[in-house]
């Protein structure tokens, strides 16, 4: 049996979200890299992930940000990420790219710095990972229904311009699981009140991280050309994570784990992928 990129990606899922995989294409990490392909010059990459009790960001996310981003910077896109100062300071520690850091503050200021970030940053394409998105209240909400709105920037402001976009997400309350919104009640038990912001293409994965290789790997068989990190790139990105104060989502123990995986088993996914493409002919 041919094992897919989605197959990888989806290995291991403690939280339901392949229940999600038929009602998407079949191919849906092709799918997204096609979009990225297709909408070249700039992508604006978000991520960051509040956890209640820690009162820091996750280490689900931001890496597999860099990851895509260092991809598309090599295949000749400009990357920049934009987070709040919830994650800035984890993001500034993994990349030389410019960061911007979007202000937690009200729906109108919200709507008109994204309308000035849009205006000055012109992006071809918008990219969310791991990112909380609105519930039909338009508040943020995790995995465990907690409001977590007081400490989550209103990002959700910049896909209200019809710029093509990617979201990649592993629990249903992710910006780009609004193009999901009426099934994932019924299909992932803890998720009630689901994110409503959509995007133009969905990525599903067990962690997020996997989601942003699974979506490299696609883009390395387009390009003809392995974009995935290595293994030792991607285990300093996690370790610089837990370094710089983030934590683990499931335990919110700042320690060398993504969403309750060790490194090992991160990395694991990684190499699988690699070896997808070496079977494909596909390096460096």
């Amino acid at each position: 049996m041919k094992t897919s990129i989605e197959d990888i990606i989806l290995q291991n899922d403690k939280r339901e979200i392949s229940n999600l995989r038929n009602l998407l294409e079949e191919n849906f990490c092709d799918q997204s890299a096609e979009l990225i392909i297709s909408n070249p010059n700039t992508a604006l990459i978000t991520t960051g992930f509040f956890i209640i009790g820690a009162n820091q960001p996750e280490t689900d996310g931001p890496p597999g940000a860099v990851a895509i981003g260092d991809s598309l910077e090599s295949i000749g896109f400009k990357v920049i990420y934009i987070t709040d100062k919830i994650s800035s300071f984890v993001m500034r520690k993994l990349t030389n790219s410019e960061v911007i850091e979007f202000p937690i503050t009200d729906h109108a200021s919200s709507k008109k710095i994204s309308k000035q970030i849009i205006d000055s940053v012109q992006p071809s394409i918008l990219i969310s990972i791991e990112r909380c998105g609105f519930t039909s209240e338009k508040k943020y909400k995790n995995m465990a229904g907690k409001d977590i709105s007081k400490n989550n920037a209103k990002i959700d402001y910049l896909f209200d311009y019809n710029i093509p976009s990617v979201g990649i997400g592993d629990g249903g309350n992710e910006i780009g699981m609004g193009n999901l919104q009426v099934d994932i009640p019924k299909l992932i038990s803890k998720v009630k009140d689901p994110c409503i912001t959509k995007t133009s293409k969905l990525i599903i994965s067990s962690v997020s991280n996997w989601g942003a290789y699974g979506l490299i790997t696609a883009l390395s068989i387009k390009m003809k050309k392995n974009l995935l990190p290595t293994l030792d790139d991607e285990a300093t990105r996690i370790n610089t994570s837990v370094q710089s104060g983030a934590v683990d989502g499931f335990s919110k123990m700042n320690i060398n784990k993504v969403d309750s995986f060790t490194l090992e088993e991160n990395l694991n996914k990684l190499h699988q992928l690699h070896q997808l493409l070496q079977k494909l002919k596909i390096s460096n």
